[in-house]
């Protein structure tokens, strides 16, 4: 074929194949690609050293070569394709020099292979080669942490088994430490999963992840801030998972200062000036932040609480007391023994219930609260509060359960939606809130398609894990 020919053919077919990962496991399947230059014939210098058409023993064949694999590919004729794909792949890896697709659609049908085979020995062989392509790529078209990241993201989504998650948290570290507020989208997600894992395991320390933490808040501004088109759902995926797994941090005293709880939480206290339950939770955070009774947003607050929420005498006063200070687990004991102190039941569900919303908000233990709330809805039985409690931990587990978005995180709206529609039933007082908040969440329920492809169907009984592990009805938004 004539050379020329051959070119024209090339520029006109080969569509750019976007190899940035996206945020979550199950749309991040297809690995790295560089840009198509917006000009052909770049300068000489800025060419691949690796082997390219022109390098190739026959060039014209090679570039024949590659346009017919390419048309196979984009047909799913993966057996068609491969061995034209593989004759590229042996003369001409870097291709035309300016962009990394064969060694990327080396990935592609290598994923594809695993896909296609149950022995584990075959699929082993078959990772050994596309973290070879990876390193190929990296020499061949380096961009600064872009393969250490991608990598790592493979290991950490597709291929646990073959490094610990300290091995994963390194190689992103490196990629982070060396590309900085320019990492891939792709890593924030994994990353903060990895390092809230690793500090509660006390295998990194406060300062470093305190590091990271606050890079990783950088990235995502700078991300949502110069985001365009498609882009921008992507971040919007990570700003809904990542920040929800730091929040992890709000449990270590002196992770975060006083201004990260005044930024986060005083907004409430403004919202609800006369809820002595806000004003306490308020109070308690700013307090745990380290903020001084100087500072002017808690001294309101102290204002506020002297006027209206002061506890009442008794073996809750203590309690109280303990909570506004912070001291979290010495508030839970003493309002546990208000709780066998009390002989009106209504009072003993009242503590049980600030018990939950302790391990709530303060202690991030979803489990130990549902238990709290479960004791109180159990000593005062037509009470809606503690059953809307419970709604919102299975609500806001997605980032918990699963990526943020998709099949995992999804599911746990059907629990959650089953325990509003229970709290009303116990409880009408609370059926303006739970009619709210089931028609909000109903928007984020699996699709018809997401349960389809499952071999499920609208109206079986579905069992959800993670840390909720109760059964429920499968629904569809749609």
């Amino acid at each position: 074929m004539n050379r020329l020919l051959s070119a024209l053919l090339i520029l006109s077919l080969v569509a750019a194949w976007s190899c940035t990962p996206k945020t979550t496991e199950e749309v991040a399947e297809q690995p790295a690609e560089t840009s198509e230059p917006a000009t052909p014939g770049p300068q000489e210098e800025n060419l691949s050293p690796c082997d390219k058409f022109r390098d190739a023993p026959y060039p014209d064949q090679a570039e024949t070569n590659y346009v017919l694999y390419r048309d196979f590919l984009r047909a799913g004729q993966w057996e068609d394709a491969f061995p034209l794909w593989k004759r590229v792949y042996e003369v001409a890896p870097a291709a035309d020099g300016q962009r990394n697709t064969v060694y990327a659609d080396g990935i592609r049908f290598y994923e594809y292979k695993i896909s296609q085979t149950q022995d584990t020995a075959q699929q082993s062989a078959y990772v050994d080669t596309i973290f070879s392509i990876y390193d190929e790529i990296d020499r061949c078209y380096p961009e600064g942490g872009y393969i250490k990241a991608r990598k790592a993201f493979d290991l950490f989504y597709k291929y646990r088994n073959r490094a610990s998650q300290e091995e994963i948290y390194e190689m992103f570290k490196a990629a982070i430490d060396q590309d900085g507020l320019d990492v891939p989208d792709f890593v924030v997600n994994p990353f903060a999963s990895l390092m809230v894992s690793l500090y509660d395991a006390g295998e990194i320390g406060q300062e470093e992840a305190y590091k990271y933490q606050a890079i990783l808040r950088e990235r995502i501004a700078k991300g949502l801030e110069e985001c365009e088109g498609t882009g921008c759902e992507r971040w919007q995926i990570i700003e809904e998972y990542a920040p929800v797994r730091l929040e992890y941090f709000e449990t270590v005293e002196g992770f975060y200062d006083c201004q990260y709880y005044i930024d986060k939480y005083y907004q409430d206290f403004l919202d609800n000036p006369d809820d002595c339950d806000v004003v306490r939770t308020v109070y308690s955070r700013l307090n745990w932040g380290g903020c001084p009774e100087d500072n002017e947003q808690f001294r309101q607050l102290i204002k506020v609480g002297n006027e209206k929420c002061k506890p009442e005498p008794g073996p809750s006063e203590v309690a109280y007391t303990l909570l506004k200070q912070a001291k979290y687990q010495e508030s839970i004991e003493a309002f546990q023994k208000a709780i066998e102190e009390a002989e009106d039941p209504e009072r003993k569900a009242k503590y049980a219930l600030v018990i939950a919303k302790i391990y709530e908000v303060h202690l991030r233990n979803f489990p130990q609260a549902r238990k709290w709330a479960l004791q109180a809805a159990e000593l005062r039985s037509n009470w809606g509060e503690p059953y809307m409690l419970i709604g919102r931990l299975y609500a806001s587990s997605g980032p918990l359960c699963g990526p943020g978005r998709g099949w995992d995180s999804q599911v746990v709206t059907w629990p959650a939606i089953d325990t509003w529609r229970k709290a009303k039933q116990v409880d009408p007082s609370v059926a303006p809130e739970a009619n709210k908040l089931i028609a909000q969440y109903e928007k984020f329920m699996p699709n018809r398609e997401d349960v389809f492809i499952r071999n499920l169907k609208a109206g079986q009984s579905f069992y959800v894990g993670c840390w909720i592990q109760r059964s429920t009805t499968i629904r569809t938004a749609d």
